[in-house]
């Protein structure tokens, strides 16, 4: 089998046979019932297939679709003008870079279509060129746009600054405008378009690219289209079950655990209420031709925006993280660097896990254990900035609590922690000292995905700090700041923290860890 790792061409992969997971039933529903769409989903989702794929159907090739579930619904193929703008690729930090990639494509349009006599702006030029093309080919216009808010999203809160016929303007603001006067031909140009489609990260509503447009149809969390990009369960099932064997057998594992072990991977996302588990198809396919397990869409890109973002926010991760939420306080994005929810959301980073039906509310957490191991690792490594690499003190850490070895956990603790700039930890009250402690503790035991972790873990009399479960132990950790280890024990021995581990064969730790607000590291360490 040949998987279309990194190719987003929709001819090329049906010519070269490349495997292809079949959404094209959807997309007939798609152009049949609508024809102003905005779709939203993570990078290296397939937004830009699903383009692709559009962009062939459009221009009536109908020898792509042979085979398909396509070929039976539609009948006429007709050819339209398509009109395809893909903003990937380019990184717009630099002044100009955004009018030359839009007039890069209308010079190519006009040498098709014509140019006009009068308009000399980017927003007027191409309503002349849709109408011009309506008018040669007798049909109305498709515009396709892929990742239409990059422009904006590598700028986004940069401080890079450009000067405009005299005026100093951020680049991120010029760069709205721009977008803004070049979006606002759709309207202009209602009369002249039959299909229009944009996909990017952040839900349009709130940019401000968008005035005078006629507002496209979200279909972000649309349950009708939560499956139009990645791939279900049972497309898993149907359309790679010959890998999944081949991999099972390299793990020595049996298929239903190779299932188990890609779902924990690399599913998890869902995208309306319906919670259908949708995997990442990036991770999926390169996992499938590397025949490993590895973290491939979170190393395919640093999601730096989003760091900038959390260092302008009051909130930490722990405290956006496992919550139900307002559809409201994630699904509109607003531009404002003090709510970085939804840009989380819209990223990725962050997913639907539970829908409540009585109030209409959503639990938000990581998708699955390869986004929450590399976004975790990230923030932890900006907000700790240790002396230390950070993942190999992560795996080291693994290998000591696979092997029940709290001494080794007490040497790794110590030496982490005493590496952590004092800066970094310097805190102006007791409050703020108390929060860094509990984040700093929350974000290391995040970062071991490869076993069962709780945090703040809610029981009967309290809540504990923390439990590590491993196949062969059970590790509960209670920690005190600025206080000692017989404190922390004695809490575990009277919250009957370690009860619902009695009947349990594993072999129980029960950790006390007094933790110091001056050196800022572990001070007192004693296991039971």
């Amino acid at each position: 089998m040949k998987y279309p790792v990194g190719i987003q061409s929709f001819d090329r992969i049906r010519t070269d046979n490349f495997c292809y997971v079949d959404k094209t039933a959807l997309i007939y529903q798609l152009v049949t019932t609508g024809n102003i769409y905005f779709l939203s989903r993570p990078r290296r989702f397939g937004k830009s297939l699903l383009v692709s794929t559009l962009k062939n159907y459009f221009l009536g090739k109908k020898e792509l679709f042979q085979g398909l579930a396509i070929e039976q619904l539609e009948t006429e193929w007709a050819q339209y003008p398509v009109f395809h703008i893909d903003f990937n690729g380019n990184n717009f930090t630099g002044p100009g870079t955004l009018e030359r990639k839009l007039e890069g494509y209308i010079s190519e349009w006009e040498k098709l279509y014509g140019k006009s006599p009068i308009w000399t702006n980017i927003g007027d030029r191409f309503a002349y060129v849709l109408q011009q093309a309506h008018k040669q080919c007798g049909r109305r216009c498709v515009v396709l746009i892929d990742e239409y808010d990059k422009p904006i999203l590598d700028v986004l809160d940069t401080s890079i600054r450009t000067n405009i016929e005299g005026q100093e303007w951020l680049l991120e603001d010029w760069n709205r405008e721009v977008l803004k006067g070049f979006y606002s031909v759709f309207k202009a140009a209602d009369e002249n378009l039959q299909f229009v489609f944009l996909t990017g990260v952040t839900k349009f509503s709130q940019v401000s690219v968008f005035s005078g447009f006629n507002q496209p149809m979200d279909i972000s969390m649309d349950r009708r289209y939560e499956a139009l990009c990645g791939i279900t369960q049972e497309e898993l099932e149907h359309y790679f079950a010959e890998p999944i064997a081949l991999m099972a057998q390299r793990f020595r594992q049996t298929e239903e655990e190779m299932k188990e072990t890609l779902r924990r991977q690399y599913d998890g996302y869902h995208f309306s209420e319906n919670l259908t588990d949708i995997y990442n198809p990036f991770s999926l396919l390169n996992a499938f031709s590397q025949e490993a397990i590895r973290d491939y869409w979170f190393q395919s890109g640093t999601p730096s925006y989003l760091i900038r973002l959390l260092n302008h926010t009051n909130e930490n991760l722990d405290e956006l993280t496992g919550k139900y939420y307002d559809p409201q306080d994630f699904v509109d994005y607003k531009a404002n660097v003090e709510k970085p929810l939804p840009m989380i959301y819209q990223s990725g980073y962050l997913t639907i896990k539970d829908y409540d039906w009585s109030i209409g509310t959503f639990l938000l957490d990581f998708p699955n254990n390869e986004v929450k191991k590399g976004f975790v690792s990230l923030v932890a490594s900006d907000y700790l900035s240790p002396k230390q690499e950070f993942g190999g003190w992560v795996r080291n850490l693994v290998v000591a609590l696979r092997k029940g070895e709290p001494e080794t956990l007490r040497k790794l603790f110590t030496s982490f922690l005493a590496d952590i700039p004092y800066t970094m930890r310097r805190k102006e009250n007791e409050r703020e000292r108390e929060r860094y402690f509990h984040y700093t503790f929350y974000l290391i035991f995040r970062l071991i995905s490869v076993y069962t972790v709780y945090t703040e873990k809610q029981q009967n009399e309290g809540r504990v700090d923390c439990i590590v479960e491993t196949p062969d132990y059970v590790y509960i950790f209670e920690f005190k700041l600025d206080g000692t280890a017989d404190e922390a024990l004695q809490q575990i021995e009277e919250k009957g923290y370690a009860r619902p581990y009695v009947g349990d064969s594993r072999k129980l730790y029960q950790i006390g860890v007094g933790f110091s607000s001056q050196t800022g590291t572990v001070e007192d360490w004693k296991m039971k």
